[in-house]
């Protein structure tokens, strides 16, 4: 007995199958060509603020600084999932290597741990702004900055790393199929064919730490914002702040509202048929959206944008 459970633990898959939509097959090429738009774009406008926050001077300040590092997690969203999903849609072998899988959920886990404390710096960074105006430069300095952001990403990597060693210790007894975009942990765990209350557990503190928590800071942040902005008597200020912080509220309830639903349930409760929707939307629709929410609202940013292109348009013309 303790033999056939050692085979069945150590009998791990050399490929997973991701289904995706192969029991849609009307719906691949459509989808194709929205994934392949929305990689594109997600790129260029991701890049272009990356560009303009260190090559403008005017945007050195500590929000473009956490601006340029939620583009670059973004970037790395995008393609740590697309690429992957482009190729499966295009072929008749959907399938990804199991150290692939491993590689792709590591990679994912640490970048959405990361975002949820780079959003919580910036609603920070926010408050600050609005409701110490004066003693801002003195509060959020550079190294303060850096160092919020060297938190964002060790804390995100050690996210991953507790749940990258729990999950592969998971077995599968022969079962290969993700009924899933791409691979995630809590895909991972409603494969397996073992007791995952210690998984199930663990997802579940980590999801409070890295999700309520920072989620809480920031609706408290705001609170004290709102109430700041009631007692500003001119409109032009009252709007002025209004603008920006919209954006990045926006931003907070495109990235946490999805993350809630996923990652707020048991995962041997988890609907693989509902979650992979929502997985393909923060993975894909919502790093796409980012830039272009941050640009059609931030007139510093397009006047970056502007001061970046007549440069490169000067450059061309030499």
């Amino acid at each position: 007995m303790k033999s056939d459970n050692q085979s069945c633990f150590w009998d791990s898959p050399k490929d997973f199958i991701l289904l995706g939509i192969s029991d849609r097959p009307w719906l691949e090429l459509p989808l194709f060509v929205v994934l392949l738009v929305s990689y594109v774009l997600a790129m260029l406008g991701n890049i272009s603020i990356i560009l303009v926050s260190h090559l403008d001077a005017q945007l050195h300040s500590p929000m473009y600084i956490f601006l340029s590092h939620l583009s670059f997690l973004d970037l790395c969203y995008t393609t740590t999932t697309v690429p992957q999903m482009l190729v499966n849609m295009g072929s008749s072998q959907k399938t990804i290597s199991y150290g692939g899988c491993t590689v792709q959920y590591a990679i994912f886990h640490w970048l959405g741990g990361t975002e949820c404390i780079v959003l919580a710096a910036m609603a920070l960074d926010r408050y600050v702004a609005i409701c110490e105006p004066l003693r801002y430069a003195i509060i959020m300095h550079r190294r303060l900055c850096q160092q919020l952001v060297a938190t964002a990403w060790l804390s995100g990597f050690g996210n991953s790393l507790v749940q990258v060693i729990l999950t592969v210790r998971l077995p599968f007894c022969g079962r290969q199929v993700l009924n899933n975009f791409f691979c995630e942990v809590p895909a991972m765990i409603k494969l397996s064919c073992a007791d995952t209350t210690v998984n199930d557990t663990t997802l579940a503190v980590l999801v409070a730490f890295f999700v309520l928590v920072p989620l809480a800071l920031i609706l408290l942040s705001y609170g004290f914002i709102a109430r700041a902005v009631m007692r500003i008597q001119s409109s032009r200020a009252w709007h002025k702040a209004f603008g920006t912080c919209s954006s990045h509220l926006l931003v907070v309830s495109l990235f946490y509202l999805p993350a809630i639903y996923m990652y707020l349930q048991p995962p041997s409760s988890y609907s693989q048929e509902q979650g992979k929707f929502i997985s393909l939307f923060y993975s894909i629709i919502t790093p796409t959206l980012n830039p272009f929410i941050y640009t059609l609202r931030n007139k510093d940013v397009k006047g970056a944008l502007g001061r970046l292109m007549a440069r490169a348009g000067r450059l061309c013309g030499r």
